[in-house]
């Protein structure tokens, strides 16, 4: 919530004994902010998410995984002036509440849900005996600083502390730390599904991003050789400074969550093939075998050696697409073609039911006649493509791989004959050749997780050019979003792990959303229907107001913490 700028702390009388200042906690009184309210008076307005919040540190709190991993987190302090368990759930705040900047921890910690997790000495409430207000009195974790305090620890604190923590440790960290803290919980699913990735993080053409690189992108910002080509092609090609992220992922077949377990940022031109298998052994090394048992891949991964290597000493089956210009491919292809070949067609999968929101009758019935003129107009719908497999065992033609691969060849034909041929290695056995390609199909999540994270949760948002940050930025947005989803998961709200951020914080509010308004050390709730009526049925002056404060709030979000905003870190 937003602060006040008022504290009612007491004097400090001894230099040694720390009181705590005041963090404001609003009082709930509906009728007098809204009378203030039609007045054209209010302080603030936003839109409820702490209930989310709480609800998180709760869950954190109630599996005690931020001691356990902080138990082990790389700290380059050697003496800690705050807790590394707090370090830890104030970054974890700042991304639930979509923030990228320290700046806004002020803001985050007046929230709520944070402060949950302190002791009634470190946070604790007080009513004012004068005034009636119901305040929180707020203690720092040292001696050290002997100024009236609005937060458990300095911004300065958690950003330098960020800063200093060398990016390789933290990687480390993240693929070891997590990983055991999972398993210990029984978070990992029976069928050992985990999804190996690479992406592109793109950044302001700054050289000052430190390990960034240059590279050429077509239009689809797919990365391109520009010797490879045409001179007339060129134009539709762009340079875009970047970085590279492997990333493994765990899923299970029903995709009821995605949790990240490792992460690596590269610079662009890097190989990504032997950072992702770094990556799996180090995951290994950490739970044991037993836990991932199949690997799912795209070509950039094609690496017979590590793959015989999983298969072998790990026995971890994968899943991954062949090039057209491996022997493989060409011996598979050629059995396909063959007349004794048994091909075998894959029904169409049912679609998934869309969520429909709730929506006002005459909206809905609005709606309903839009379709039904849509549907008039539509020509006659063209079919699907049929999809049909052939599956091949122990094929031995990979140069390179130490052990015998199956495959499956898929062949789509489009409604105007048009065929598309492509093909699936494997160590995995099947009764059905089309359960290798569904298996697969389970990667294609891959990219609606990196839109989310991207789109929704700010991971290239980056407010320091310094290595360090740039790193800190994506190990912690990637663990925020994987507690997340295993916390809805546990809870049994996985239908929400699909969903964006701001739509999770909407469905875990109580009833509809809702608008908080502030005046005055007061908050009223209401939603946002009966705040669009209290906006119509202003008078002149007030609406007047209201506009002007609108403004200035809108004016203010540039220099104030704020989603997405704020001064470089």
């Amino acid at each position: 919530m937003p602060s006040s700028g008022r504290s009612g702390a007491p004097s400090r009388s001894k230099p040694l004994e720390p009181q705590p200042s005041d963090l404001i906690v609003f009082a709930h009184d509906r009728e007098y902010v809204l009378e203030a309210f039609r007045s054209g008076a209010f302080d603030a307005v936003e839109v409820v998410s702490e209930i989310a919040d709480r609800n998180f540190f709760r869950f954190l709190g109630a599996e005690r995984i931020l001691q356990d991993l902080a138990d082990s987190y790389p700290t380059p302090r050697v003496k800690e002036e705050v807790p590394v368990w707090f370090f830890l759930a104030a970054d974890l705040a700042l991304r639930l509440h979509g923030r990228v900047s320290f700046h806004a921890f002020p803001y985050v910690v007046r929230s709520g849900g944070l402060l949950s997790l302190l002791s009634p000495q470190q946070a604790h409430k007080r009513v004012d005996p004068e005034t009636g207000d119901l305040h929180l009195q707020c203690e720092g974790f040292n001696r050290k600083n002997h100024y009236e305090r609005e937060t458990p620890c300095d911004e300065d604190t958690l950003r330098k502390l960020s800063k200093d923590t060398q990016p390789a440790a933290l990687q480390r960290w993240f693929a070891t730390a997590l990983p055991r803290a999972l398993k210990r919980r029984r978070a990992f699913d029976r069928d050992g599904i985990f999804i190996g990735d690479g992406s592109y993080l793109f950044v302001p053409d700054n050289p000052a991003y430190e390990g960034s690189e240059v590279l050429w992108f077509d239009e689809h910002n797919h990365p391109v050789t520009l010797a490879t080509v045409a001179e007339s092609e060129r134009g539709r090609l762009r340079k875009r400074r970047c970085y590279k992220m492997v990333s493994l992922l765990h899923t299970n077949p029903a995709r009821e969550f995605f949790i990240p377990v490792g992460v690596r940022v590269l610079p662009g031109r890097a190989h990504e093939a032997p950072v992702l298998y770094e990556m799996v052994e180090a995951f290994i090394a950490a739970v044991g075998t037993g836990v991932m048992k199949l690997l799912l891949l795209d070509r950039g991964f094609l690496d017979g050696e590590a793959i015989g290597r999983c298969r072998r000493r790990h026995g971890i089956d994968v899943i991954v697409p062949l090039r057209k210009n491996m022997a493989i491919f060409t011996d598979a292809l050629g059995l396909a073609g063959s007349p004794e070949a048994c091909w075998l067609e894959m029904p169409a999968p049912a679609p998934e039911p869309a969520p429909k929101p709730p929506r006002p009758a005459a909206v809905a019935r609005r709606e309903a006649k839009r379709q039904r003129t849509l549907d008039e107009r539509r020509s006659e719908p063209v079919p699907p493509p049929k999809h049909f497999v052939f599956g091949v065992h122990n094929l031995t033609s990979w140069s390179g791989c130490p052990i015998p691969m199956n495959v499956v060849v898929n062949r789509e034909v489009e409604a105007s004959g048009e065929e598309h041929l492509w093909a699936l290695a494997t160590t995995r056995q099947w009764d059905h050749p089309g359960t290798i390609t569904r298996l697969y199909g389970l990667r294609s999540a891959i990219e609606e997780r990196h839109r989310q994270l991207k789109c929704f949760q700010d991971l290239t948002a980056f407010r320091s050019r310094a290595f360090s940050l740039v790193v800190h930025q994506v190990v912690f947005t990637l663990l925020t979003y994987g507690l997340l989803q295993w916390q809805l998961h546990r809870q049994e709200r996985a239908e929400l792990n699909r969903k964006t951020l701001p739509r999770v914080r909407d469905h875990l509010l109580p009833g509809r959303e809702q608008i908080m308004i502030f005046y005055n050390d007061r908050f009223a709730i209401v939603d946002k229907y009966e705040y669009t009526e209290l906006l119509l049925t202003l008078q002149d002056g007030p609406r007047q107001k209201i506009l002007e404060k609108t403004r200035q709030l809108r004016r203010m979000m540039y220099e104030l913490p704020g989603p997405r905003r704020g001064p470089p870190d």
